[in-house]
């Protein structure tokens, strides 16, 4: 006897496994919104535009990914048919994000298709069979850390603006979590730029271990952290990441590669220290960059006399100039940078002042928080 196939895709269908259960609104709407920052809207494999929704003993649990980052997370829901099933992610979210507030959801899943019921609304979604959903690979963790959501999110946040995009140097497509006894660095360069912050941890000492998460991990980690002081658990495996969140558990692979040594760009024998206020600097650098060029937003900068001088000119022959006071040790200097670089660092920059120290070889500048040595931002110069 052979298979037509249509046989065959019958004979599939008829392996879907039936699930059915009821809920509230808010119940489905938290988890989608969380996983569904990993799923892309174009995928080369259709089933990875879906949400995997598994049921048993009236807990739910939802996972997305795009193969590279996964999120896995949990809710409740009233007696139902345990199963599983993986339906299209955002079409399943606006559902639920269109519904009324408080209001109860019926989901019933047979064969290819799920219907979704509440109130007077009916809608019905294909599904995939979830049988067919990509595994992703997470081995066995080597080490754990314990820390605050708040204090992991801060040093992301102070760090992940200078990462690289699409670099041919992959190992800068990412951010560095530099763990060396109870210090945690975070480190990101995009080669012209490099910002570093450094927060000591409480607890036990970790062995030394270095990885490289890819930028997509972390903009979607730094959206799922809490602002709160509330414990997460990093665990380092040979090669992926994942961190607990309550409900929420985040994986991701890591970038394999060696961070460059960021210890080796730090300014050493520091001649010229720049002092200036914060919000003065950041207004006039604003404003200078008005008329700077589209693409390389170059200005000028230069100091003398107590004072600081920032220029800008545009390939149409427009310029705008700017000078306040600032206060310099060591002699005067002339420089040119990326304003964007420039104003990046300022806006991390917590102090009402900031500081600017060069070398007489003027490789780089070094920026500081004269309060809190915790942060540092190095950008290389530019001809102009």
């Amino acid at each position: 006897m052979e298979f037509t196939d249509k046989d065959v895709w019958t004979f599939t269908q008829d392996r879907t496994a039936h699930m059915k259960f009821k809920t509230s609104r808010e119940n489905l709407l938290m988890p989608l919104q969380q996983v569904v920052g990993v799923i892309e809207k174009r995928q080369t494999l259709p089933i990875l535009s879906n949400v995997l929704i598994r049921l048993a003993d009236n807990r739910l649990e939802f996972t997305g990914t795009d193969l590279e980052v996964q999120l896995v997370t949990h809710s409740v829901t009233e007696a139902g048919e345990d199963g599983s099933i993986t339906v299209p992610a955002r079409k399943l979210l606006d559902i639920c994000r269109l519904l009324p507030e408080g209001s109860t959801v019926n989901v019933e899943c047979r064969q290819d298709k799920v219907s979704i019921n509440s109130g007077r609304s009916r809608f019905s979604l294909g599904t995939l069979p979830a049988d067919n959903y990509p595994a992703f690979d997470v081995s066995e963790p080597e080490a754990e850390l314990s820390l605050s959501s708040k204090l992991l999110k801060k040093a992301m946040e102070k760090t992940l603006f200078a990462m690289a995009l699409q670099d041919v140097r992959y190992y800068l497509n990412g951010l560095l979590l530099d763990i060396d006894g109870r210090l945690l660095r975070t480190v990101a360069s995009d080669g012209h730029r490099l910002a570093l912050y450094e927060e000591m941890l409480e607890g036990a000492e970790l062995e030394p271990r270095q990885v490289i998460v890819p930028r997509k991990g972390i903009m979607e980690l730094y959206r799922l952290l809490s602002d709160q002081d509330e414990t997460v658990t990093l665990q380092f495996a040979a090669n992926n990441i994942s961190v607990m969140m309550g409900e929420l558990s985040f994986s991701a692979k890591l970038i394999e590669g060696r961070f460059p040594d960021f210890r080796r760009v730090m300014p050493r024998d520091i001649t010229k220290i720049i002092t200036a206020d914060r919000e003065t600097f950041k207004a006039a650098l604003n404003r200078v960059s008005v008329l700077t060029a589209e693409k390389i937003k170059g200005i000028s900068l230069e100091v003398k006399d107590g004072l600081m001088f920032l220029q800008s000119q545009n390939p149409d022959h427009e310029e705008a100039e700017e000078e306040f006071e600032v206060k310099l040790e060591g002699e005067g200097l002339g420089v040119g940078f990326n304003t964007t670089y420039l104003l990046d660092a300022l806006n991390n920059v917590d102090s009402e002042t900031v500081t600017l120290s060069f070398t007489d070889a003027g490789n780089s500048c070094l920026i500081e928080d004269p309060l809190n040595q915790k942060y540092k931002f190095i950008v290389m110069p530019m001809k102009l």
